[in-house]
């Protein structure tokens, strides 16, 4: 795999630096489109997610009224997995949801008619081990560790495919060397680390901070590995007829996540607390998955990025090759942070989004 994958993190931390400016409002100044407070009746607007931390910026969307604020309704939905994401997203029931980058690479390549628009995290995988059957002297990161071991993992999902890429590039082969049971959901793997069969098991945020809470030990993180560095994840997906006919819809929504992105840079503790209300865990397991370095939540679709990963997906044969440039939309997510950056100039947070759009687009 190669080691170019784009750091919207680092980049964002070295421009906007340690000075965060005031803000007039929660969201910063209205832009061109946005709903004014009883301007009529909000349009619904109907977001899945998973149980995870990095999903804030829908959490904080909602619990800001940045949604509101944008003329909608939003109501979020917990699913489990990207099947029931896609499912939702073709019945009608979604309008858009937030899709692990692999499984939404393998349901494209599928056949499955969604369109990528935006961006939602990056990082926030890994795996960790019962620490029973950690050796003396064991080193965070060394995948070795896993031989001879049953993992639970998720098919189709990011750290399934990390699983394959780091086994591959350490010499241990699935089967031979590494037992892998699947499960229906991340949840699910997880949970299963109660049963005395599994040794270890894949883990999204905040399930690695749980895990160490809990006396289990991390393997690995993927944003420490190199064949992952600032891997984009869950990215906003829209069936695609759905998107092509209401590009309001998703336009307003867009604003809302930029500027609940905004408010997750310059408002830790309120973040952490919105967050809390979706995650019900632990507010320090909460705010280490947040902040603690192993995953970053931006809006941004991030499109270079994604193309190196689906190419690398492809390569390693977790899915067939395919066209992706048809289905990845980056005009709602220029056109959304353009409006807001009319209204709020000198706004560094979406200026310093600017910059890393138009570098990495």
């Amino acid at each position: 795999m190669k080691n170019n994958k784009l750091c919207f993190g680092a980049l964002l931390a070295l421009l906007f630096g340690a000075a965060v400016l005031p803000l007039a409002a929660k969201g910063g100044g209205q832009a061109s489109g946005s709903k004014a407070a009883g301007e009529g009746a909000l349009k619904p607007f109907r977001l899945g997610h998973l149980n995870s931390t990095a999903h804030l910026l829908g959490f904080v969307a909602k619990e800001e009224g940045f949604f509101a604020e944008e003329g909608l309704d939003a109501e979020l939905t917990q699913f489990a997995s990207a099947a029931e994401f896609a499912a939702g997203l073709e019945s009608g029931k979604l309008d858009a949801a937030f899709v692990g980058s692999v499984a939404i690479v393998t349901l494209q390549a599928a056949g499955h008619d969604l369109t990528i628009f935006g961006g939602a995290m990056t990082n926030g995988h890994g795996y960790v081990i019962k620490s029973e059957l950690v050796p003396p002297g064991y080193k965070e990161g060394d995948i070795s560790i896993l031989k001879g071991k049953t993992v639970a993992t998720a098919k189709n999902q990011t750290a399934d495919y990390e699983l394959s890429v780091l086994l591959r590039n350490n010499n241990l082969v699935i089967g031979r060397d590494v037992k892998v049971v699947y499960f229906n959901s991340q949840t699910d793997a997880y949970n299963a680390l109660q049963n005395r069969e599994i040794d270890a098991a894949s883990v999204f945020s905040p399930y690695a901070a749980r895990a160490r809470s809990e006396g289990h030990t991390v393997v690995y993180y993927c944003n420490d590995k190199t064949e992952f560095l600032d891997q984009p994840c869950c990215r906003q997906v829209a069936y695609t007829p759905a998107f092509k006919a209401n590009p309001a819809l998703f336009l307003a929504a867009e604003r809302a996540l930029i500027k609940a992105y905004k408010f997750s840079q310059e408002n830790h503790e309120k973040t952490v607390t919105d967050v809390n209300k979706y995650i019900p865990l632990a507010r320090d397991i909460i705010e280490y998955e947040v902040y603690g370095g192993h995953s970053f939540s931006s809006p941004d679709p991030d499109k270079r990025a994604m193309k190196i990963l689906k190419a690398d997906v492809v390569s390693i044969g977790y899915a067939s090759d395919y066209d992706i440039e048809p289905m990845f939309n980056t005009s709602i997510y220029k056109t959304a942070l353009e409006e807001l950056l009319k209204a709020n100039p000198d706004d560094a947070v979406y200026r310093n989004m600017q910059v890393h759009f138009n570098r990495f687009e």
